[in-house]
């Protein structure tokens, strides 16, 4: 649950009340509530630095998203709809900046890189060992904190990447499936989630103002 909440409440506003308020009101209460859940969580949270230097990995997040970005908009664009989309507000474009900047790559990065990835390749490894039932073996006798740096399957990969596209939209689709193995193959090199975490918020700020700069909002 401590995984899940953050995402499942971002989603939930999004969704449920999305219509019947402004987008700005909408995107406030999104960074506060989705906020106040990762700071009651934070305690179950596995350690976001590995074995590496964190300046290594931040630096490597940079590089990554700055590829991400390329590798979204090109995958994207073929498939995004071609219909005229009105351009943000400036305090909307603010808001929904720093809710994809700084908030969304938090507990997206911890539920899809983090929870489903060591999830799926604890599952994995309980199949390899020939166990009767592996997903409750996975989710029962294991935890995800077991889980060394640096280890991977690809039937981790493959989940993780596959749970992450199913977040969005199916013309995003062959973009997501791109960002969500760049993403899966950062993880597994600099083994720890901290370059995933940067690399996803300089993809969503990059791609933010590649949008207002080209006036391409029909990519956001």
């Amino acid at each position: 649950m401590p995984y899940a909440a953050p995402f499942l409440v971002y989603v939930a506003l999004a969704s449920i009340i999305g219509d019947s308020i402004s987008p700005e009101v909408n995107y406030i209460l999104r960074i506060i509530a989705c906020s106040a859940v990762l700071v009651w969580a934070w305690k179950w949270y596995f350690p976001l630095t590995g074995p590496r230097s964190p300046i290594g990995s931040i630096g490597f997040g940079v590089l990554a998203g700055v590829i991400g970005v390329i590798v979204w908009i090109i995958l994207l664009t073929p498939f995004a709809p071609t219909t005229d989309v009105d351009p943000w507000s400036n305090t909307s474009f603010v808001l929904r900046l720093a809710a994809a900047g700084l908030l969304v790559p938090f507990f997206e990065e911890l539920m899809m890189r983090g929870f489903v990835f060591r999830l799926a390749l604890q599952w994995s490894e309980a199949r390899k060992m020939k166990e009767d039932e592996p997903l409750q073996v996975a989710l029962d006798e294991r935890t995800i904190n077991d889980v060394r740096p640096g280890d991977w399957t690809w039937t981790a990969v493959i989940i993780s990447t596959l749970v992450f596209v199913s977040g969005h939209q199916m013309y995003e689709w062959p973009a997501a499936i791109g960002f969500g193995l760049l993403m899966a193959l950062l993880l597994i090199v600099r083994k720890d989630l901290l370059s995933c975490i940067v690399a996803h918020s300089t993809t969503n700020i990059c791609l933010a103002f590649y949008v207002l700069k080209t006036d391409s909002w029909y990519l956001w």
